[in-house]
């Protein structure tokens, strides 16, 4: 995947200056995510609107991986080769995925190998009597796959080591886990774990391993241990009740549990939904940036972008409106926010009328934090639809901003216009954007027309078609 969302200024050499190790792990973040391949929008397509609200739930994971300071992610995925006796791990230095065996054969993943962390991780096996099988010119399976689809196209470009379970105790795969996180920690890797997972498979009449009554109180002693902050609830699961539920994401969740065995925890469920009468689950379980039982260690973990680009958008606005000044940003901010990346603000009038948008499609400054000032303080005053905002206005207008993921080449079957913007662009060079997610734009023609329209383009033309995503963060006033 080539969709390289901006990773929220936080380059891997910052991030470590950032973000610090609680208690000393190198654990930074730990979670659980769904796979059916059916999510991935060029496979489900017009289904993926049952499970949008997964979807978007991995695209938070993912903020929330960039923003532990993970420089390698370790997904144990149900799905990889079985061995009885040993857990296994993809070798190649670069990890390859497709989706052929779900009638989409164009759309891949890939990933360069951490390979110092997979020796390491074996070595710490050794010690604990604890073997790891390595799989070679092997292409990774759809519960690597799909997890990591979603960590690509939503801006993580790190490494990964992918591995599986096994056919090995419960005990053994919470050794396993706590394996993990001490080798992480003897070569100094902040790591993100990821358990790739489903709950049950039995929870509708057509669901695909057919239905079972009781099987939804796995889901439900799975969900309510997350959102109790106790997930080692779930390893005392009734055995009969797994299998049950027809399950397969116990004991990833497992291995996870068992890296978190001195770790603080800050569990939250992301997103939990069973459209297709299998449980889809995304939850965070540990995350040095976040809130956890203990206490915090620097300023920056508190960050919440959701609070930090509308209120510098706001800022920029009323230094321009009130003073005729450009924005100063301070260097926490600019330190914060200095990947290149393309963004839009939005001003709406408190009854949600549209007062200004300007945005760029490629970056133009040489940071976030300076785009974002140049495009807050076009949104105000360079908007050809609207008059100038002025000063009495300010406290009647709401702030959003919207950062954009990297542009690529789609046809109008690849295009959703809840999730994806579309860009189109004439022969001549012509381009018109527009958002995703826009009130009354409910098909992939509506976004391509009006793009079309505001670029300028005759009807009839040829069209090249770009999508992308977005990340909106909207102004809280209240």
């Amino acid at each position: 995947l080539n969709n390289t969302s901006y990773e929220f200024g936080l380059e891997r050499s910052r991030r470590r200056r950032l973000y610090t190790m609680r208690n000393g792990s190198s654990l930074v973040f730990c979670g659980i995510a769904p796979h059916p391949p059916i999510m991935v929008p060029e496979v489900g397509r017009e289904a993926i609107r049952k499970v949008r609200d997964s979807i978007e739930a991995m695209a938070e994971l993912t903020e929330r991986v960039i923003t532990s300071g993970a420089e390698t992610v370790l997904l144990i995925s149900p799905h990889a080769p079985l061995e009885p006796d040993s857990f296994v791990a993809y070798k190649d230095q670069l990890l390859h995925g497709d989706f052929a065996n779900f009638s989409s054969p164009k759309t891949t993943v890939e990933a360069t190998l951490d390979e110092e962390l997979l020796q390491s991780i074996t070595e710490q096996a050794e010690l604990n009597n604890l073997e790891v099988t390595t799989l070679a010119r092997c292409s990774l399976d759809h519960g690597t796959s799909v997890p990591l689809y979603f960590l690509r196209r939503n801006g993580w470009s790190g490494r990964i080591v992918a591995m599986g379970y096994s056919y090995l105790t419960n005990t053994e795969h919470l050794e396993f886990g706590e394996c993990i996180a001490k080798a992480a920690g003897s070569i100094g890797r902040r790591l993100a774990l990821i358990a790739s997972g489903d709950l049950s498979h039995r929870l509708q009449p057509q669901a695909p391993a057919g239905y079972n009554p009781n099987a939804y109180r796995f889901d439900e002693q799975v969900v309510n241990a997350i959102q109790d902050n106790d997930p080692n609830r779930i390893i005392d699961i009734d055995p009969h009740l797994r299998k049950v539920a027809g399950e397969c994401g116990y004991r990833s969740m497992l291995v996870a549990l068992g890296a978190l065995q001195h770790a603080n925890t800050n569990c939250e469920v992301l997103c939990y939904e069973a459209p297709f009468g299998v449980g889809y689950l995304v939850a965070q379980l540990s995350n040095v940036s976040g809130p956890e039982t203990g206490p915090s260690t620097s300023r920056h973990e508190e960050v919440d972008l959701g609070d930090v680009l509308p209120r510098l958008a706001r800022e920029a606005i009323e230094a321009y409106v009130i003073r005729g000044e450009r924005l100063r940003v301070s260097e926490f901010e600019a330190e914060l926010l200095d990947t290149p990346a393309a963004c839009f603000v939005s001003l709406k009038t408190l009854d949600g009328e549209l007062r200004g948008c300007i945005g760029t499609i490629e970056p133009v400054e040489t940071s976030l934090s300076e785009e974002l000032v140049s495009n807050a303080i076009g949104s105000a005053t360079r908007d050809p639809r609207f008059p100038p905002v002025t000063h009495d206005e300010l406290d009647e207008l709401s702030v959003s901003v919207d950062v954009l993921s990297g542009l690529e080449p789609a046809t109008f079957a690849d295009l959703d216009a809840e999730l994806y913007g579309v860009m189109v662009e004439s022969e001549g060079g012509l381009r018109g954007l527009l958002l995703p997610a826009i009130e009354g734009v409910t098909s992939a023609t509506q976004q391509v027309e009006i793009a079309t329209r505001k670029a300028g383009i005759p009807p009839g033309s040829p069209l090249k078609i770009f999508r992308f995503r977005v990340n909106r963060f909207r102004e809280n006033l209240y």
